[in-house]
């Protein structure tokens, strides 16, 4: 038995290589970087206090978090109807439709941009074919601004949050919607009271990954404004591989209070969606209440239901 419990192990052994080339000596390395000055002979905080004392990086990481919140915010909603919408086809048409926002939440980057300045851009084809038209749809909008890379980033959240919702629809049991409403309740007090409490855990979950793809995003970010809008992503890639000047112990600072920053949404999401599990009806802290509620219950059955 301990002959294979160690064959087992030993089959963790590329997964851990993996981890650690991939992942913990990058982070490491990004770590140390920050702190450390340019000849390597020391320690220092200074390029974390050059950053918070800078109103140029500071617009940088505000910018981020503004775009990454408004974009995962609509992605979300759009996405949560959208998944819904999924979940109504037939077997075979919502397979086509999974398999379609799969490939869109993927086609991001630099092909991404490109689609969106040869469609919406200032010469671009709908933008000349509503001039010519004499619509005034487009007159305002500018897709190299901030609104415009709301737009661009909105196209790859939706399908994303298509694909992690959609599951969770499933969870809510046709027999729940039949009780409700034999016992006389709309379907609007149905999503309100039971269906939209069962979704919540998986719309804070969708919610924290969403913005972190966000904060993320720099090939599609970089391709469509280039360094003319102030985001953290293109500060970062033009700290440590730009062609004038590099400083990629500043660039490592940069990156540090992006992960934090992305850690930190994630964990309140996390913290958020354990708090909300609690309250759902299978919960062990739900039927603990339900016992203690109704300890004379002799029904076995009928307790572990509770």
């Amino acid at each position: 038995m301990k002959r294979k419990n160690r064959r087992y192990l030993l089959g963790l052994v590329p997964f851990v290589v993996m981890v650690a080339l991939f992942q913990l000596v990058p982070i490491v390395s990004m770590i140390t970087g920050s702190v450390s000055l340019e000849d390597g002979a020391g320690m220092t905080l200074g390029y974390y206090t050059r950053i918070f004392q800078s109103e140029y990086y500071l617009k940088a990481i505000q910018n981020s978090l503004l775009i990454s919140v408004f974009s995962s915010v609509i992605g979300i909603a759009v996405g949560l109807a959208c998944a819904y919408a999924v979940t109504r086809f037939a077997p075979r048409m919502r397979d086509r439709l999974i398999m379609v926002s799969n490939m869109t939440s993927n086609f991001a980057g630099v092909p991404l941009a490109f689609a969106y300045i040869i469609l919406l851009g200032s010469n671009g084809v709908f933008t000349l074919l509503f001039k010519q038209w004499g619509w005034d749809v487009l007159a305002g909008f500018n897709l190299y601004s901030w609104s415009g890379l709301v737009l661009v980033y909105v196209y790859f959240q939706v399908p994303l949050a298509l694909l992690l919702l959609y599951p969770s629809f499933y969870g809510i049991r046709e027999q729940w919607k039949e009780a409700a409403s034999l016992l006389g309740a709309s379907p609007w007090q149905f999503w309100r009271t039971i269906g939209i409490p069962v979704l919540l855990p998986a719309v804070f979950g969708t919610l924290g990954i969403l913005f972190a793809n966000a904060m993320g995003a720099y090939a599609t970010a970089y391709a469509l404004v280039g360094s003319n809008f102030n985001l953290l992503a293109v500060r970062i890639g033009n700290l440590v591989s730009g062609d004038v000047v590099t400083e990629p112990q500043l660039g490592n600072a940069l990156a540090v209070i992006l992960g934090l920053s992305t850690l930190l949404a994630v964990y309140l999401n996390h913290k958020m969606t354990q708090r909300l599990h609690r309250f759902q009806p299978g919960s062990a802290e739900q039927k603990a209440r339900n016992h203690r509620k109704w300890p004379k219950l002799k029904s076995p059955a009928l307790k572990e239901e509770l």
